[in-house]
């Protein structure tokens, strides 16, 4: 049990050295386009089943009465249908006062059958702040099982590195799921 507990730490530690480089970039970093990715429209679709995801996340977190440590944040979305695609309809991102801070999507986004997208925001981007939050909409043309919509919030001091996700929740749907 030491020895995993360990060898996550290490890998932690890995990633951690690996993310520090994006730190000086002050810019919301939209996914990277797939070569083959199927453009779909709005209107051609027919919904019956979705969801809108609150996605609580924190670009920064404070450590001290007056002394915060800036966070990267990494939104991912996981269909988890094994047979079936749904579309992101819209990725949000919002900020503790609940201004709208950046969309992530300009056109619906099809996921395939156990396809996984994700948004980073760099930690010297603190326009979110302790309150920042994601909206994830999605929809399918077909009874599917429900994606996974989490954070990742990922932060370092000196050479203390830490790490902690913030699971998505329902608050509107429409349809059926799973088959």
């Amino acid at each position: 049990m030491i020895q995993i507990h360990r060898i996550g730490w290490l890998v932690s530690i890995i990633l951690l050295i690996g993310l520090t480089g994006c730190a000086a970039e002050a810019t919301l970093v939209p996914p990277t386009p797939r070569p083959n990715q199927e453009r779909v429209q709005i209107a051609d679709l027919e919904i019956v089943t979705g969801q809108t995801i609150y996605v609580p996340a924190y670009s920064d977190i404070y450590f001290d009465a007056n002394k915060s440590l800036d966070l990267a944040i990494t939104l991912s979305v996981h269909n988890t249908d094994l047979a079936h695609s749904i579309v992101l309809t819209s990725v949000r991102y919002y900020n503790t006062q609940g201004q709208l801070v950046q969309e992530f999507i300009s056109q619906p986004r099809p996921l395939g059958p156990l396809e996984a997208v994700d948004f980073f925001v760099p930690p010297a981007n603190e326009t979110g702040g302790v309150g920042a939050n994601f909206i994830v909409e999605w929809g399918a043309e077909q009874p599917v099982y429900e994606p996974v919509v989490e954070a990742v919030m990922i932060g370092t001091i000196t050479s203390l590195g830490f790490s902690f996700t913030s699971p998505g929740r329902v608050i509107s749907q429409t349809g059926t799921f799973g088959e």
